[in-house]
């Protein structure tokens, strides 16, 4: 390494004399080019070639590995050091071109926890707003050990990095969301929500809350399987996150039955125990953790308003939008008009005048292009 700091040295000197403007451009002499050339190609690794080092190693035997005094934390390197080359998309594509995904795929069914945690991070990484490596993804079915490791596997970090690669997989991705579907997913982000741990309880949230917003429909099913009992009691979670996520996935929920879904929102008064013990909480807080709480005072204030028809008394007590604070706007209810009745939507913008006089008086309408002839030049 001592030798490779010299040669970068010398290279820097080297541009520096050579590009200061102060002396004429000139052609390299064959020496110099030949030099600069070896420095350059000695500091320089081959990604691809790199990746496919790999990916032998990951295709060889694990009974062969042993043999050679490889350890699981060597492999959990390797792994770590593709997934710095796979960051880049072109190299996450090309890592199925030359063999690399389905040895990946195959570590996510490991002894050792530790290299299935990583392999799932890496495969995150892969398909992370990715749609070619996605379908690569779902083709070589990487979806199913997945859903194996987020639902049952004995390791919560082996379930949560399952977790957070089927996230990013199904992202943005149809075919991916309906094989969740299928495949009982909302089952174990249920049981996700029942456990004890903090970042798998956000993951599995954050993941519903999407859900929940690219489909509609999956309010019934998320209901009928006790999500917002559970919803609830994380609406009160120590976690700031948990909290807000919990109480962003009920307020979808309420949205849904108030639009006129056959949804039942269960349990409303626990609701409103919730909701009232929020708004004490907030009530309490220091002026610090109130300014940190911007996102859940708005989110309690919305729920309380589509669930009970008026505003929380947070706005009374004047912390929905403290001094200093823009109004702050959560995302619009488009639902409800999105599947308005087409007879409803057109009755509502058409002109409510009765006689062509009136129309007459109207506001000519704002047009970019030369408007219609008037009628009387055209008779003429």
């Amino acid at each position: 390494m001592a030798g490779d700091g010299v040669k970068w040295d010398g290279l820097l000197k080297w541009s520096l004399s050579h590009a200061d403007g102060t002396r004429p451009a000139r052609n390299l002499s064959e020496e110099d080019r030949k030099w600069f050339m070896e420095a350059m190609q000695a500091q320089t690794v081959d990604v691809v070639k790199r990746m496919k080092e790999i990916t032998l190693v990951m295709k060889t035997p694990g009974d062969v590995l042993d043999a050679q005094g490889i350890k699981p934390c060597d492999i959990v390197d390797m792994l770590d050091e593709l997934q710095e080359h796979v960051e880049s998309i072109d190299m996450a594509n090309d890592l199925h071109s030359i063999g690399g995904l389905v040895p990946l795929l195959g570590y996510l069914k490991n002894s050792d926890a530790s290299i299935r945690a990583k392999a799932a991070d890496v495969v995150t990484t892969i398909v992370q707003n990715n749609p070619r490596s996605q379908q690569l993804v779902m083709e070589a079915s990487g979806l199913e050990p997945l859903l194996s490791n987020f639902v049952s596997d004995p390791d919560i970090t082996v379930r949560t990095k399952a977790l957070g690669a089927i996230s990013s997989l199904i992202r943005n991705n149809k075919e991916g969301i309906n094989a969740f579907r299928i495949a009982n997913g909302y089952a174990g982000l249920r049981n996700a929500l029942g456990s004890e741990n903090i970042r798998f309880q956000r993951k599995a949230l954050n993941l519903i809350n999407y859900l929940l917003r690219e489909n509609n429909a999956d309010c019934s099913v998320v209901s009928e399987l006790g999500f917002p009992r559970l919803m609830m009691h994380l609406a009160s979670s120590n976690d700031s996150d948990v909290r807000e996520a919990a109480l962003g996935g009920l307020l979808e929920l309420a949205r849904d039955r108030t639009s006129g879904s056959s949804t039942a929102f269960a349990e409303e008064d626990k609701l409103r125990e919730v909701l009232q013990d929020r708004i004490q909480s907030i009530s309490s807080m220091s002026a610090e953790d109130l300014g940190a709480a911007r996102e859940e005072r708005h989110l309690v204030n919305s729920l309380w308003n589509t669930c009970y028809n008026e505003p929380s008394s947070l706005r009374d007590k004047g912390l929905l939008v403290l001094p200093g604070e823009d109004a702050l706007e959560l995302p619009p209810d488009v639902a409800s008009k999105v599947f308005e009745p087409p007879l409803r939507a057109w009755a509502a913008d058409r002109p409510q005048s009765s006689s062509v006089d009136d129309k007459k008086k109207a506001a000519s309408p704002l047009l970019l292009g030369p408007g219609p002839a008037d009628s009387s030049h055209q008779e003429q």
